[in-house]
């Protein structure tokens, strides 16, 4: 038998600045229409399918919020004001951001959001309407969508949306978000779900407890001064079992520590705090045994021990967890499914298995057809009609596995076992340069009521969350960097505030300054290479076009195969592309017209040659098997 562990992490950072009550961005709620409701009301056609779900406290009290009505984003606003009213600041904010989605997948689905999207120019008092309402229900739940009359109305009138389908839409919304936590309290105690956690602000623990640890991941990282607050971890731990079992009625027994970011300080006071289980990512389970960690060692169950404590441990199948995160999106859901599953079976060989599945249970979805339902519909249904097959609670698979004994841990995360994302560079530095002297003036600070000295702690444990430095660095780019900037800065001044101290002027300033990012340059002139997959002269590309796609990731981290750049050229004929820094994946070409055959050498550098079929192109790229992915990722390449 083979044991199938899914757990999928829900979670949000903490957009509401507790100064002004305000909230910055809306993905909390988006997510809440889109994604954390029907994630497990799924599981309904699939009785013997269980499931854990990990649920970050701090996206709890935001859904909390906006089900109570006691919350509101200027996102929000502006899609659910008259269309008359709009003065002309709103209607450049909401032609600048109701298009954050994705545009073939989300915006291309409603013929008139597309039309919108590609209008140049002011829009009318009609076309601002139809944007609002389109907008918001673009982010509603799959199947609410095929369930509900009044949207499937709305949907089908497509556009010239009146003022009563505007409050219509509003009022579907409210009761889509109040419903999402319920459906958790209601699976949950029927035993469908298990509820799993992280730290309430979702900081990365390790380095709460002592940011030098980042130094054994990674010998000869650059530090800030040092950081060791290992109670604010503690606070941060036990706070959130209590907070899940308030709310949800269940008191998580498991752990996934944000990022699966783990050392042997942060396990004890999460066993401390009552946690039973915990997981992290088979890179951590490599470092720790000093030796590959392929699906025999991956697919068991650990237990972790150390002066007098435990916890229970499994680590994630890096590769088939980032295969629904990243690849599947570009293969039919059938297809998909029995790639999946024939992947296990290969990996378990016939012997009994643990086989943990952790991801993202939100991000990735906005990347498939129909927000993945038919990916997850074809999965589940192909795992209860196998015998051989089992999806079980975390909890469930370790009461039924031997574990094996673990006396230490790598400190590391689930992104290459260290914590570069989060330290390092010299933005993450500075951040965490301003949290450090944040935390002292806390504490130095005694005359202060107990009221204002509990706001300013709380502002310091927000400030301490991952997703700040997420997008601080050059790993990771977002539309809303600034606004995660701003954010952050405003966290910590309000720390000050609260105290009733002068926020430092460092804080007016950006920590950003990275503005690296997609680079294109088109072709000046003929070229006339030689392919031999070497750069044959200084020559041989001159007057070639050059595009380097954005090395940052978004929300979530991997994905294809990265790369430096892209040459490309024509001498009137061919078409030749050069591509350096790549692995080794397969490449081709595609033409709007179709795909040509490529001739393609691969040295030093990968070189390929095509009959020039059209003006636009764009180069795939393929590995083990997957459907080829297309650079640029939107769009193409134009020979002028």
């Amino acid at each position: 038998m083979t044991t199938l562990c899914f757990l999928w992490h829900m979670h949000q950072p903490f957009y509401k600045d507790l100064w002004t009550g305000q909230y910055k961005l809306p993905w909390t709620r988006l997510h809440a229409l889109k994604d954390y409701a029907g994630m497990v009301q799924i599981l309904d056609e699939f009785p013997s399918i269980r499931q854990t779900f990990n649920l970050v406290p701090s996206m709890i009290a935001q859904i909390e919020d906006y089900a109570g009505g006691a919350a509101s984003d200027p996102f929000l606003e502006v899609a659910v004001a008259p269309a008359e009213s709009l003065d002309e600041a709103r209607l450049q904010f909401m032609r600048r951001y109701l298009f954050q989605a994705n545009v073939p997948r989300i915006i291309y689905r409603y013929p008139r959001y597309r039309e919108l999207y590609e209008k140049h120019g002011p829009f009318s008092l009609q076309e601002t309407r139809d944007l609002q309402v389109l907008s918001q229900i673009a982010w509603f739940d799959e199947d609410v969508l095929v369930r509900d009359e009044e949207l499937r109305e709305l949907i089908r009138k497509g556009r010239d949306f009146s003022p009563e389908d505007q409050a219509l839409m509003a009022r579907k919304q409210r009761a889509l978000l109040q419903r999402v936590l319920p459906v958790y309290r209601d699976f949950a105690s029927r035993g469908r779900i298990e509820i799993s956690t992280t730290p309430f602000y979702h900081p990365i623990l390790p380095l709460i407890c002592d940011t030098d640890v980042a130094a054994v991941s990674h010998p000869g990282i650059p530090l800030p001064p040092r950081f060791r607050y290992p109670e604010d971890a503690r606070e941060q731990l036990c706070r959130a079992r209590a907070y899940v079992r308030e709310k949800l009625g269940a008191e998580p027994v498991g752990l996934w520590p944000s990022e699966g970011s783990v050392s042997d300080e942060a396990l004890a006071i999460a066993a401390d705090c009552g946690f039973q289980w915990a997981a992290s990512d088979n890179g951590v389970l490599a470092r720790t045994l000093r030796r590959d960690a392929g699906p025999e060692a991956t697919y068991q169950a650990y237990l972790w021990r150390q002066q007098g404590r435990e916890i229970r441990m499994l680590f994630r199948d890096h590769y088939l967890s980032d295969l629904i995160g990243f690849e599947y999106q570009r293969m039919d859901a059938e297809s998909a499914a029995a790639h999946f599953l024939a992947r296990i079976r290969e990996n378990s060989a016939g012997r009994e298995a643990l086989v943990p599945i952790i991801l993202d249970g939100e991000n990735a979805w906005e990347w498939y057809e129909a927000n993945g339902r038919p990916f997850l519909r074809a999965l589940y249904r192909r795992i209860a009609e196998d015998p051989g097959l089992e999806a079980v609670t975390v909890s469930e698979a370790l009461a039924r596995f031997k574990q094996q004994p673990l006396d230490w841990i790598f400190p590391g995360s689930w992104i290459n076992a260290n914590f570069d994302i989060w330290i390092g560079a010299e933005e993450d530095n500075r951040a965490w340069e301003l949290l450090l002297e944040a935390r002292r003036a806390y504490d130095g600070a005694h005359d202060v009521s107990g009221e204002m000295r509990r706001l300013a702690y709380e502002e310091l444990l927000i400030a301490e969350g991952s997703d700040w430095n997420w997008w601080y660095g050059p790993e990771h780019g977002s539309d809303n960097r600034p606004e995660f900037d701003q954010l952050y800065r405003d966290h910590l001044s309000n720390v000050y505030r609260a105290l009733g101290i002068e926020p430092p002027e460092a804080l007016e300033r950006p920590i950003l300054k990275s503005q690296e990012g997609e680079f294109h340059s088109p072709p000046a002139n003929p070229i006339h290479p030689v392919l031999d997959g070497e750069v044959t002269s200084f020559f041989e590309w001159l007057g070639a076009g050059e595009y380097r796609p954005d090395p940052r990731g978004g929300a979530m981290h991997g994905g294809a195969p990265r790369l430096r750049s892209i040459f490309y050229g024509t001498d009137g004929r061919d078409l030749f592309v050069r591509i350096d820094g790549a692995s080794d994946a397969q490449f081709g070409i595609e033409f709007e017209s179709g795909a040509p055959a490529v001739e393609a050498v691969r040295g030093r550098i990968i070189e390929l040659r095509a009959p020039l079929a059209s003006r636009k192109f764009r180069v795939t790229i393929a590995r083990e098997g997957l459907p080829p992915a297309t650079i640029p990722a939107d769009g193409w390449m134009s020979i002028p």
